[in-house]
């Protein structure tokens, strides 16, 4: 049972800013056993709420209450009574909800269309930034979807996530995976094995998503019968893909000719997901990205949906963050 830690807080985590006017909000619950859950472990929930919004916030018998910026404790009370509901109707919570909850209710884009979600058999996938509600939006809506970004923003996770979630409910007959193997190049033949056995370590990563949001026996029986195809790029020419899920991954990787020759399988019934990341081209010098240039020719194109990820948007942690933010600032000396 989580110890409550009253006004201990530790001082690291307490904003020190006079100039902002400061405000006490107290937010009740019913069930003690609930807010138990919601404030986690040794009220580690409570702690980065806290951290994420420079605020002080304790529990007390059965209240929280939140002191700090009028704003930043609206938004804390806000994100808690949306946990505590969630965990009434039998959820799981963690930080990932904790922190894709504030950083929905920080953004006036989606205020009014809230958190959006994927759900499969397994497991529910939330967005867990206003972009990504946006592209899980874009998914539902459109054909085709270009999801551009860092790594660590869940643009092929969500898309694997939305294959399954169709796949399940009969609205596609099939999910199709790739990727382009460039770096393998013309060393593939000297991996051991069959061909899948060279393929398969670039495929890893689409492997792995659909593992998570699937059941593996399903995953397992599904890739014998043919319903779940995981190809490399090469093998989608001359295929016209119906009534199917199609996702290109690492699609930055593609050459002008590739991106064309994929883009034009899609066929009757099915939507098609592309992600990359045009800062991250593995092809050779001078080669130019077919994903760069199908976004500039296809930006104004009717059920065509072109979704920007940026830094802010990372959510595997913080150091990710840290990382592709110090990458991308300008050098000096």
């Amino acid at each position: 049972m989580a110890a409550f830690r009253g006004a201990s807080a530790p001082a690291s985590r307490r904003p020190n800013k006079p100039e902002q006017e400061t405000a006490r909000v107290v937010v009740p619950f019913e069930d003690n056993r609930l807010l138990t859950q919601l404030l986690g472990e040794y009220d580690s929930h409570l702690a980065l709420i806290e951290d994420r919004l420079g605020i002080n916030a304790h529990a007390h018998g059965n209240v929280v209450i939140l002191t700090g910026p009028a704003n930043s404790c609206e938004i804390a009370r806000g994100v808690l009574e949306k946990l505590y509901a969630r965990i009434a109707k039998g959820e799981t919570i963690g930080a990932g909800d904790i922190d894709g909850l504030i950083r929905h209710s920080r953004s006036e884009d989606t205020a009014s269309d809230g958190q959006a979600q994927v759900a499969t058999r397994r497991k529910v996938v939330k967005a867990r930034t206003p972009t990504q509600s946006t592209y899980i939006r874009a998914i539902d809506k459109k054909d085709l979807v270009f999801g551009l970004g860092p790594a660590g923003t869940g643009k092929t996770y969500i898309a694997v996530a939305f294959a399954a979630h169709c796949l399940e409910r009969g609205l596609v007959e099939r999910i199709i995976l790739s990727r382009p193997a460039v770096e393998a190049g013309e060393r593939l033949g000297f991996l051991p094995g069959d061909m899948r056995d060279k393929v398969d370590p670039y495929l890893r990563p689409l492997y792995d998503a659909l593992y998570d949001v699937l059941p593996p026996e399903k995953v397992e029986r599904d890739i014998e019968t043919g319903v779940v195809e995981i190809a490399p790029l090469a093998f989608m020419r001359g295929r016209t893909l119906s009534n199917a899920f199609v996702i290109l991954d690492e699609a930055q990787n593609t050459t002008s000719m590739q991106m064309k020759m994929f883009l034009t399988r899609i066929g009757e019934g099915s939507k098609m997901v592309v992600t990359g990341d045009p800062s991250q081209i593995d092809l050779p010098f001078g080669t130019k990205s077919g994903l760069v240039e199908a976004v500039d020719l296809l930006s104004n194109v009717d059920d065509i949906s072109i979704v920007r990820f940026e830094a802010q948007d990372i959510v595997r942690r913080d150091l990710v963050a840290k990382i592709v933010d110090a990458y991308e600032k300008p050098k000096t000396g």
